[in-house]
């Protein structure tokens, strides 16, 4: 196996206190506040869409979709720009923190306690400092963004 391989690279974040970590090759770039357009009978977890040099990007409201209530102030939301399966996305979150690397072995299954749904959108966990970081599933958050529709 190579060094790459047995290495979990994530991008940190933070949604409500709690840290999250993307894998990294998904990420495309990290967006400060952006103008949001609603999108008619969307579930609630659809923020909206904006325009990113031309390509209309889906807006998904982190909070809404862990079972947070929606995002207070979507205006002020840092967002993340993903790619999945050819398709952007973008993640509304309260911030963006650090490029973490991990070997492989550091990431744990989520614990049996875990509320429900953060534990079927989540890969695993990683044990920090006084903290877990989440290792969110982007196949399964937006498997569920699309049920909900």
């Amino acid at each position: 196996m190579s060094t790459a391989a047995a290495q979990l690279q994530l991008i940190s974040v933070e949604v409500v206190g709690q840290s999250w970590g993307i894998p990294i090759d998904a990420v495309r770039e990290v967006l400060g506040p952006q103008p949001l357009t609603r999108i008619p009978l969307a579930p609630a977890a659809v923020a909206g869409s904006l325009n990113l040099r031309g390509r209309i990007v889906t807006v998904l409201d982190l909070r809404a979709t862990l079972g947070l209530g929606p995002t207070e102030a979507p205006e002020q939301a840092t967002e993340i720009v993903i790619e999945q399966d050819g398709e952007l996305y973008s993640l509304m979150i309260d911030g963006v923190g650090d490029a973490l690397t991990f070997p492989i072995t550091a990431m744990e299954p989520p614990p049996q306690t875990m509320d429900g749904r953060w534990r079927g959108l989540t890969d695993g966990i990683v044990k920090l400092d006084g903290h877990l970081l989440l290792v969110l599933s982007l196949d399964r958050l937006l498997a569920a963004v699309a049920t909900a529709a």
